[in-house]
């Protein structure tokens, strides 16, 4: 599980790389057209304000369809050989779900969801990241197991990666049929989690903005959304923070403000923390900064997060869960303190600019104190955990550290009998299961870890050996890696 979780947060940099620049783009937008955001009395015409309105729809391109960036990324990235018919698999397993599962069809199948306003809401959200990522994996398995695979003479067209479209379209059906009952399940479990922690109050408000956070990597977190930032169970703080005068706010029994306030310091200053904390931490610091830097300018401006917490929710899911806790404790010390603020679009600098002229703002001075507080506490908490359990973080991963042993000069150049001590010292052909290399290692999946010597893999010319788990061995051997690996495989 180890293994496909790491290979899935590797396939997933792929499509949040194209994430910081469409955040800063609607930031800078937000900043010069807030008449975008619905802001009130805000300027809806000039020069300013068709900038800004470009930048925003510019950056919104992606964001607002990042469900298909995943798609393709993942479709892609846990593929065996990164073909682009993987791709083009999840693509069709993606439409197929989309469109099989779009509210028109499943009212037509079901009628009676039509009456069920939770299960309604359910598909009417489907188009997000989870299924993205489901339809990529489908996509992927299609491709890896039928590619090579030889149909009879009067269907040989369809032979290989041809054929792998038409399975994943099948599988896809088949899929569409359990979500059609799961999903909905599923959905309406997270609504009635909203129903019961809405009489906790800023108790409440740290668990919901936990399961905020921690629902992030499968979508389901607009469920919860739905409960307390729109009028679907009767709170709807969003709408009453933005219509003052309207039903909504002039019925509110709650305290304005208190479902969004909280995700104010985290996003603008916690991000910002655990960013320089990554860096910090890293090994390959030039990746980190490219990397979480700019995720951490989206996250301050306009509140993009998904740059951020796609770039190591996978690859080091335990720091992901204390991130959400964060998240859960600031929130609910930002409303028992009594600061409130609220967002269109999410909690960055430029809607907090915006939102802190508005009837329900309270204590907004508070930003700076417990933005402060988060950016510490969340370097603190960030860095000690990279480099106490050395977690997979952008720049910190394995490839990152062979940009170091990219240097390695081998003592010499044969590589047949490098390969030869290599295999013996690790226990000989009948203790490897699988091999493979990547840029500086030799990567094995070995049968008993006792059999690996590891002065016999030194004295066959490698730099050393790297065991993650008992059944998994690396050999670094340098950039000449790939010639130690084909005479290797010939050997096995």
């Amino acid at each position: 599980m180890y293994k496909f979780l790491q290979k899935l947060g590797k396939s997933l940099m792929l499509p949040v790389a194209a994430l910081p620049i469409c955040g800063i783009l609607m930031g800078l937008g937000y900043a010069l057209a807030p008449g975008v955001m619905g802001v009130p009395d805000a300027p809806t015409s000039g020069a300013a304000y068709i900038v800004g309105f470009l930048l925003v729809k510019a950056g919104g391109a992606l964001i607002d369809n990042m469900h298909w960036l995943f798609v393709i990324g993942v479709a892609v990235g846990m593929a065996d050989d990164k073909d682009g018919t993987s791709a083009l698999a999840g693509l069709v397993s993606f439409l197929m779900m989309k469109t099989l599962l779009s509210p028109g069809v499943v009212t037509t199948i079901m009628p009676s969801i039509a009456d069920d306003r939770v299960k309604l809401l359910a598909f009417e959200k489907f188009e997000n990241v989870f299924p993205a990522i489901i339809a990529g994996l489908i996509g992927a398995t299609c491709y890896n197991k039928f590619k090579n695979t030889k149909l009879p003479d009067f269907l040989a067209f369809f032979s290989g990666k041809r054929c792998v479209a038409i399975v994943t379209a099948v599988a896809s059906i088949a899929a569409s049929v359990v979500l059609l009952f799961v999903w909905p399940i599923i959905f309406g479990a997270l609504v009635a989690v909203g129903n019961a922690i809405k009489s906790l109050s800023f108790v409440g408000v740290g668990l919901y903005t936990f399961l905020n956070r921690l629902l992030i990597p499968t979508g389901l977190h607009h469920a919860l959304n739905n409960v307390f930032w729109f009028d679907t169970i009767g709170i709807g703080d969003l709408t009453a923070y933005w219509n003052p005068m309207g039903e909504v706010a002039q019925n509110a029994n709650w305290s304005v403000g208190m479902y969004m306030a909280g995700f104010f310091p985290c996003m603008m200053f916690g991000i910002a923390g655990a960013a320089v904390a990554m860096v910090r931490a890293a090994k390959n610091k030039k990746v980190a900064i490219g990397i979480v830097l700019s995720a951490a300018v989206c996250a301050f401006i306009c509140g993009v997060t998904e740059p951020f917490e796609f770039a190591f929710m996978f690859t080091a899911f335990p720091l992901y869960v204390v991130y959400a806790l964060l998240y859960g404790i600031f929130a609910a010390v930002t409303t028992a303190l009594g600061f409130r603020a609220g967002f269109m679009f999410s909690a960055g600098a430029t809607d907090l600019v915006f939102s802190a002229s508005l009837p329900a703002a309270n204590n907004t001075w508070l930003i700076l104190p417990m933005g402060i507080a988060a950016f510490v506490v969340f370097y603190l908490v960030f860095y000690f955990a990279i480099k106490k359990f050395n977690l997979k973080t952008p720049g910190n991963e394995d490839e990152d550290a062979e940009a170091e042993e990219a240097k390695i000069v081998l003592a010499n150049n044969d590589f047949t009998a490098i390969a030869a001590g290599v295999l013996a010292a690790v226990g000989g052909k009948e203790n490897v299961s699988a091999v493979d290399y990547c840029t500086t290692r030799l990567r094995f999946e070995i049968k008993d870890y006792t059999g690996i010597n590891e002065k016999a893999v030194k004295a066959a010319g490698a730099a050393g050996v790297i065991r993650p788990s008992k059944n998994a061995c690396q050999v670094i051997i340098g950039p000449k890696v790939q010639f130690v690996y084909d005479e290797l495989k010939k050997m096995l």
